[in-house]
């Protein structure tokens, strides 16, 4: 019996669909057979329920005396009765009706079975495996003992997996390796550096020009490698942020909003447009979160607005969607592309912009479950921030 159940869960599933197909025709014939040798059984009992109708004839001697039982000569047809004629049609009738309804039941039996036994386990652990995954969670095994097809496809997921996850853990370390990294190196370069800084000082006190040009440019390039520093630390302490989820008002994040958009926009001498499109009291959100990106995307914006910012907040699918555009020359096709890269940046004096507004942004929506849209807008760029709540 063991051997049978191991052929059978091996058996692929062209042959094994043809398996069930054939083996539930068969029944459906049987069926029908059954059925119409009953309906005429039942038929014909009707019939010899009534009796026989023609004379009988007699053998006699010389005597005139009779010889035996006697024999029927010919027979004279009955008259049925009405429900017994509509009997007889119904049982002649049946066979007809049931045998496709046999057939019809048989296939969808067969096609029923063949899903529960071939199919429902495989594309379960399938499905369970595919939604795990997209989940970013590679801690399971997907266990399919059969060599048929789904069984196959199932042992390729979990090679798939299996690599998946040693993957990412490698990428985890080189991640956490990089990090470290950085972190060794923006420490071990503040040492060298506040020594330098203290030398340009007092070259910068000399009493030769020259030397006092040198040391002030000495100065300049000494300055851009703190900026550098400080901006790397940073980096790593927001890479590790997470957001603090807190039921806060909408009203309290647009006046936030509002006050800090203005200070930005009035020392910047541009003009300030608000919308609040929203129409819940509440939601669970990270303030500080939205605030950052609400200043980075405002304070990129005025570097290129001719006169006018734009800002916006609405709901939209369960989260908060923050919009900033301006009135500037808008977005190359080259800046649509790299604008999010840490470190990337037009601008020439790079003391002052690292080019890490957009990708701060970008690694805040991402850890708030949303995600930053570049695009361009009718009269300029438009910088899209989307803030999902947590599932309950």
């Amino acid at each position: 019996m063991e051997k049978i159940k191991h052929l059978w869960r091996n058996l692929s599933l062209r042959k094994s669909i043809v398996l069930y197909v054939f083996v539930f025709i068969i029944i459906a014939l049987i069926l029908s057979t059954v059925t119409t040798l009953l309906c005429n059984n039942a038929a014909e009992n009707i019939k010899n329920s009534y009796p026989i109708t023609s004379e009988k004839y007699y053998l006699t001697n010389q005597r005139g005396e009779r010889l035996g039982e006697g024999s029927y000569i010919g027979t004279a047809p009955v008259a049925l009765s009405d429900k017994d004629e509509q009997l007889i049609f119904l049982y002649g009738i049946v066979p007809i009706i049931v045998t496709p309804l046999y057939s019809a039941l048989c296939i969808i039996a067969a096609a029923l079975l063949f899903y529960r036994n071939k199919l429902k386990k495989p594309l379960a652990e399938l499905k369970a495996a595919s939604e795990k995954i997209s989940n970013s969670d590679l801690d399971f095994s997907i266990s399919y003992n059969s060599k048929d097809e789904l069984g196959q496809l199932c042992t390729s997921f979990e090679v798939m997996r299996s690599t998946l996850a040693s993957n990412f853990s490698e990428m985890w370390c080189q991640v956490e390796d990089r990090k470290q990294l950085n972190a060794a190196f923006a420490h071990d370069l503040r040492t060298p550096l506040t020594v330098l800084k203290g030398y340009d000082e007092m070259l910068q006190a000399s009493n030769n020009d020259m030397t006092r040009e040198t040391a002030l440019t000495m100065g300049k390039h000494i300055f851009r490698l703190e900026r550098y520093i400080d901006s790397m630390s940073s980096l790593q302490r927001l890479e590790d942020a997470q957001p603090e989820y807190i039921k806060i008002s909408l009203q309290e994040i647009f006046f936030s909003l509002t006050e800090s958009a203005n200070m930005l926009c009035a020392a910047g001498n541009k003009k300030l447009s608000l919308k609040n499109n929203t129409t819940s009291k509440y939601l669970n959100l990270d303030k500080s979160f939205i605030l950052q990106v609400s200043n980075n995307l405002i304070s990129n914006a005025l570097r290129y607005a001719v006169s006018i910012i734009n800002l916006t907040i609405e709901e939209k699918n369960n989260g908060l969607l923050l919009s900033v555009s301006d009135d500037g020359k808008g977005f190359s096709k080259d800046i649509l592309k790299k604008a999010t890269n840490p470190y990337f940046t037009e601008e020439e004096n790079h003391s002052e912009h690292f080019g890490l507004g957009l990708y701060i942004c970008k690694m805040l929506c991402e850890h708030h479950g949303g995600y930053l849209e570049l695009e361009n807008s009718a009269i300029g760029a438009k910088v899209s921030a989307f803030f999902k709540m947590p599932s309950l």
